[in-house]
């Protein structure tokens, strides 16, 4: 859809030309970008760690993006970003934004904080989730306030799930560290398998705290011993012992979750549909690679950069009610244009699956069919979700 796609001008006309019949009006935007920044303490590997600017750049690169058109409108797009290791601020910061005339607002925090600064700041403000993948935000705990652009846990493992069952791995060895995380990542993969016909063969925790740079050949192996299985499912979302998983089962076999073959909302391996263009203006801001939760920050102010656009008000809630409706389209550089579900509204997109150094392949995997949207077979689908605002 995007192949011959090479430079955002051609986006930014196409933009144009569709809006060019509205009256142009001179339309300030703010957008306040939020982060908590997270000390999880010591991981037992050598794991490379998320730059600590994870998300902001995201952010940043949106909103150069919406100036690129905006400067054809008469729009103007500014970030005003705070981050901190403290919830407590955050709200406040939040607070204080909201009082200086901000509306619109990226959050890359924990679901806690993120469901914290959602009660504090009123229901005029649109706040788009760029950090948390819990999947209680999507099903139970879910608010008609918040728009989630960092795909769920449940739709990168039913990703990941509908992968495994094309290719006939149905039977799972399923590895667990100890931390909240990834239990609630295995609960998501458990729930994923269920849903496609897989079936676990055995499911462990990994609770030892050794150095495993120097005993994982001996330990791992002990470990991974049991029934057959066709794969290894592994749930360690810090990077503590999943990736000394690879190589050393008992088993010779393929290694998924986290760590081996891993479903992510991006990765700089994605280079399709345009998306080489967005990986280089990327590298060009930051000097780095783009993370899941700089494309997920960098979508959520695209979003509001072509809501505005669309419907030339800076007014929030007419800016939500486009987001929000079947008109909304997002180009994504994903292969498809994306909207978000009326029901929970999480930003519906392809999934990745990747290994460090290729795109094995994208979910929706063929063959896996939906009456409305192929999409809504990743994540929780309309008769799932049991919002309670």
């Amino acid at each position: 859809m995007f192949k011959n796609q090479s430079k955002p001008t051609l986006t930014v006309l196409a933009t144009f030309f569709a809006v060019a019949t509205h009256a142009q009006a001179n339309l300030e935007v703010n957008i306040g970008y939020l982060q908590q920044q997270m000390d999880n303490g010591p991981v037992l590997s050598n794991i490379i760690p998320d730059p600590e600017d994870s998300g902001l750049k995201g952010a940043e690169l949106g909103i150069n993006d919406n100036n690129t058109t905006g400067r054809f409108l008469k729009h103007k797009y500014s970030l005003q970003q705070f981050d901190s290791e403290n919830p407590e601020e955050l709200i406040s910061k939040a607070s204080d934004l909201y009082a200086q005339g901000v509306r619109f607002f990226v959050i890359n925090a924990q679901s806690q904080t993120l469901k914290d600064i959602d009660k504090a700041l009123p229901d005029e403000a649109v706040i788009f989730n760029s950090g948390s993948p819990s999947d209680q935000l999507r099903s139970k705990e879910c608010n008609n306030s918040l728009l989630h652009t960092l795909p769920s846990r449940a739709m990168l493992t039913d990703a990941l799930a509908q992968w495994l069952k094309a290719k006939r791995l149905n039977k799972v060895l399923v590895i667990s560290g100890q931390k909240v995380e990834d239990k609630a990542y295995t609960q998501a993969f458990k729930r994923a398998a269920k849903r496609f016909g897989l079936k676990i063969v055995a499911e462990k925790q990994w609770d030892y705290d050794t150095d495993l740079r120097r005993t994982a050949q001996s330990e791992m192996p002990l470990f991974t011993q049991t029934k057959e299985y066709d794969v290894v499912f592994v749930a360690d979302e810090r990077g503590d012992f999943g990736e000394y998983v690879l190589y050393n089962t008992w088993l010779p076999r393929p290694v998924v979750g986290t760590q081996g073959l891993s479903p992510v909302t991006w990765h700089r391996v994605v280079e399709q549909w345009g998306a080489a263009q967005l990986q280089s203006r990327f590298d060009k801001l930051a000097k780095r690679w783009m993370t899941n939760e700089d494309y997920a920050s960098w979508a959520a102010v695209r979003s509001v950069g072509e809501a505005v656009t669309r419907t030339n008000s800076s007014d929030p809630k007419v800016a939500y009610e486009y987001i929000r409706s079947e008109k909304f389209e997002l180009a994504g550089f994903k292969g498809r244009k994306l909207n978000y579900r009326e029901w929970n509204g999480q930003l519906r997109q392809p999934i990745p699956l990747v290994h460090p150094r290729s795109l094995v392949s994208q979910s929706p995997q063929d063959g896996f069919l939906h009456p409305v949207n192929e999409l809504d077979t990743l994540g929780f689908d309309k008769a799932e979700v049991k919002c309670s605002n």
